[in-house]
């Protein structure tokens, strides 16, 4: 009589778990590669100026 209850709430649970996973990475992925535009974008600003040698 509680199987199905219990069977949907778990379902439910595994589903919002996925969900919560893939958007961390997701975030983490866009985080990483906004970071790395960044200090490109940066790094080629200073050397437009002649303020990094390499």
């Amino acid at each position: 009589m509680m199987l199905w209850p219990a069977v949907t709430l778990l379902g439910f649970l595994v589903l919002t778990a996925l969900v919560i996973a893939m958007g961390t990475q997701s975030t983490a992925r866009y985080e990483r590669e906004r970071e790395e535009r960044s200090t490109n974008s940066r790094h080629a600003a200073a050397e437009a100026v002649g303020a990094v040698r390499a």
